[in-house]
């Protein structure tokens, strides 16, 4: 029975933290967190971004549930590796993906990933805190689909 409890709060931690992300990314990011996010919409020089201590914020409490969860591989730990999982996924889909902080020859095919990286487009078009669109990140509504020709 244990298993199944880790399997479910591992799924749901990480479920939970696209909706998480994307009220934390409009309403704290393009609020009153601007200070830090407002690096990300403008060009800018060198590896690192204000935005990147985003990253370690969000991924302090993680780190203190694995530890807290630890000594008995419980529940607790298993939410702070799903919410890990999905920052290591939002790292590899946004800024590696979409933003290619690292030289790479990927060029996804699937629909669903051209759709995330449309989406994440679309929300840089604005480069101002206010009026954004697009605030997920692995989720994209289906109205960010790349449109398709006949010859698709």
């Amino acid at each position: 029975m244990n298993i199944v409890i880790n399997i479910i709060s591992f799924v749901g931690a990480f479920a939970f933290m696209e909706g998480f992300a994307w009220f934390m990314h409009k309403y704290v990011m393009h609020g009153w967190g601007w200070f830090l996010h407002k690096s990300h919409h403008e060009p800018h020089k060198g590896r690192f971004e204000l935005n990147d201590f985003y990253a370690v914020i969000f991924a302090a409490p993680a780190i203190w549930l694995m530890w807290l969860g630890s000594p008995a591989y419980n529940w607790v730990f298993w939410i702070g590796t799903g919410i890990s999982a999905y920052g290591m996924s939002y790292f590899f889909f946004h800024d590696i993906l979409v933003h290619r902080r690292m030289n790479h020859k990927i060029r996804p095919k699937s629909r669903y990933m051209q759709r995330i990286i449309r989406a994440h487009k679309i929300h840089h078009k604005n480069i101002h805190k206010e009026n954004g669109k697009a605030f997920g990140f692995l989720f994209a509504l289906p109205e960010y689909d790349v449109k398709r020709t006949d010859n698709d």
